[in-house]
């Protein structure tokens, strides 16, 4: 609800910094933040937590008790899904959809197509040729994304799906299957099976799930339905004993299924959702794991992230598959955010002892810096949190070595913040693109070459700027951007957060003959946002990254040597 309230409200009053917006924004993370249990919250309790005000805690109360909220109905109303989707247009801010809904009646993304095939966009106020254009080509971008939903809408509630459906009665077992299970950036649907003697109550809670808007088909051991999003979602339930052989079967590619099919053929054996059996016999070879599967056919268990035929069977067969990354490969973090940057939450103490807990060796605070607009921070706060860090590191010992870092923004040619001399304070700093997302290749190129040139920065963060299925990535030329990787020994950040997850695929497998270092980053906003390091090893494990590239995977003295590595010798790097 505090998100549709945050992004009509956006709509409304135009203005991303407007009060109520981020008020809904702060409130989100309040809540997100929160353990409690807010049905049982009275509305003056509700606005005891961090980011709530009287006004929203009504919101959340009527919610939670009465099930509507007025003000959310009546802006529902003013602007539907079809005005709120223009939203997701690179380029195309509230106050654009404002102007083209009033002005030549815009009402859908449809609409806007028609009115560029019209050239009507040409001829207003503060828009003309250049801009009809570059919103042209944001379109054609997206529809690559048409039908199918971000991997951070779709995995986070499938997690909560499978959650609410293995507290069901009966169930030993529930997973989310098809790309999700392979971690891709994008998901056509959600599939989830559960392994059940008894699929009727599985059923009956399926149709019962918050999210829940449309039956599409039920029956007795599958049930799909729409959300209120508009996913969809198959819910299939097997029998305990077969949930191997159909987490295989809902899992793997096209490619990889009928690989693995043949291969039973060949032995003699048929493999469907329910078993690996004989084919004369029928009798069940394999059904309970996936390892058994897998060990019937003679082959080592793979990894779902790797079951994209894309070789990955004859690797197993000869014992040489790619190492998958998981979290606790990741011993370092160079990428978080403490409340400082105002976009964030949390105290320096939270982030270092959640840090602490989750084995981190090697602790970099970035804050944004002082050149983002409302969340950037000034010199005086960052010299204030130095100090403060280094109190921190002494009451902590060698639990964890902390680096006191910087998020630096890359301008449109390539300038970076502050001074050069201040930059050189910092332990750690790593550059990346937050605005001029329109210029050209050669001009994209060229700043993100001339940031890694600087002598003061040790990491590129999230290349390609990209927001899937929201923003498409800035064009590159990847050639010159590894070649001035390897040159420049500057690192590039695989970010685990969900709606970024850049560098791309495609960098990664194109440096994989290259001497190009990667580092996993969380980009955390939240203390718990450190988890997202987990993230970013299953993506760039997808990519069959050799951990020896990975810095994050090293050693607290041989990161820290690195770390320090171009520091030392910035005497003989030109300044940008």
């Amino acid at each position: 609800m505090l998100e549709e309230l945050g992004e009509l409200t956006l709509l409304d009053e135009g203005d991303p910094q407007a009060f109520r917006v981020r008020a809904y924004e702060s409130a989100y993370h309040g809540i997100e933040s929160f353990a409690g249990d807010l049905r049982s919250m009275t509305v003056t309790a509700l606005t005891k937590i961090e980011g709530i005000g009287k006004s929203t805690a009504e919101k959340i109360h009527a919610l939670l008790h009465v099930g509507t909220v007025p003000k959310l109905e009546d802006l529902r109303k003013k602007h539907p899904k079809s005005v709120v989707a223009m939203l997701k247009i690179p380029g195309v801010g509230p106050k654009a959809i404002a102007r083209l809904r009033k002005e030549i009646g815009v009402e859908s993304i449809d609409d806007l197509k028609k009115a560029i095939a019209d050239h009507k966009l040409r001829d207003m106020k503060g828009f003309g040729a250049k801009s009809e254009e570059k919103i042209e080509k944001a379109l054609v971008r997206m529809a690559a994304f048409h039908g199918r939903t971000p991997i951070s809408v779709a995995l986070p509630l499938a997690q909560r799906i499978v959650r609410e459906l293995s507290a069901v009665p009966g169930v030993v077992h529930a997973e989310y299957c098809g790309s999700l299970r392979r971690f891709s950036e994008t998901a056509g649907d959600i599939d989830v099976v559960v392994a059940s003697k008894d699929p009727e109550p599985v059923m009956e809670r399926a149709v019962g799930l918050s999210m829940f808007a449309e039956v599409i088909a039920r029956g007795s051991t599958k049930t799909s339905f729409l959300t209120k999003k508009g996913i969809q979602v198959d819910v299939r339930v097997v029998e305990p004993d077969s949930i191997g052989a159909a987490l295989l079967y809902f899992t793997g590619s096209k490619g990889h299924n009928i690989k693995l099919r043949q291969r039973a053929l060949d032995r003699k054996m048929t493999l469907s959702e329910y078993s690996l059996a004989e084919l004369e016999t029928g009798k069940v070879v394999a059904s309970k794991t996936e390892e058994e599967v897998y060990a019937a056919l003679g082959l080592p268990w793979i990894h779902p992230v790797l079951r994209e035929d894309a070789g990955e069977i004859d690797l197993a067969e000869k014992g040489k598959l790619p190492h998958v990354m998981l979290g606790s490969d990741v011993r370092s973090d160079f990428h978080v955010h403490t409340g400082l940057s105002r976009d964030a939450r949390g105290t320096l103490e939270e982030v270092v002892d959640m840090a602490i807990a989750r084995g981190c060796e090697v602790l970099a605070i970035t804050e944004h810096a002082e050149g983002l607009p409302m969340t950037g921070v000034g010199r005086d706060a960052l010299v204030e949190q130095r100090a403060r860090l280094a109190a921190v590191q002494a009451a902590v010992g060698d639990k964890i070595s902390l680096l006191h870092g910087i998020e630096l923004n890359i301008g449109a040619k390539g300038e970076l913040d502050y001074d050069h001399e201040f930059r050189m304070l910092f332990d750690f700093c790593l550059a990346s693109i937050h605005d001029h997302f329109d210029l050209d290749r050669e001009a994209q190129t060229k700043r993100v070459i001339r940031a890694m040139e600087d002598p003061s920065v040790q990491m590129i963060g999230h290349l390609s700027a990209r927001m899937i299925g929201a923003r498409p990535g800035v064009e590159l030329d990847m050639e010159a951007i590894l070649a001035a990787a390897e040159r420049t020994g500057t690192a590039l950040e695989v970010n685990g957060g969900l709606p970024r997850l850049d560098v791309t695929l495609d960098v990664m497998r194109a440096a994989r003959s290259r001497d190009v270092l990667f580092v996993l980053t969380s980009d955390a906003h939240l203390a718990s946002e450190l988890d997202r390091v987990d993230n970013a090893a299953l993506h760039a494990s997808r990519a069959w990254v050799d951990p020896a590239h990975v810095v994050s995977t090293w050693d607290r003295k041989r990161v820290l040597d690195w770390v320090k590595k171009k520091r030392v010798n910035a005497a003989s790097i030109p300044v940008a």
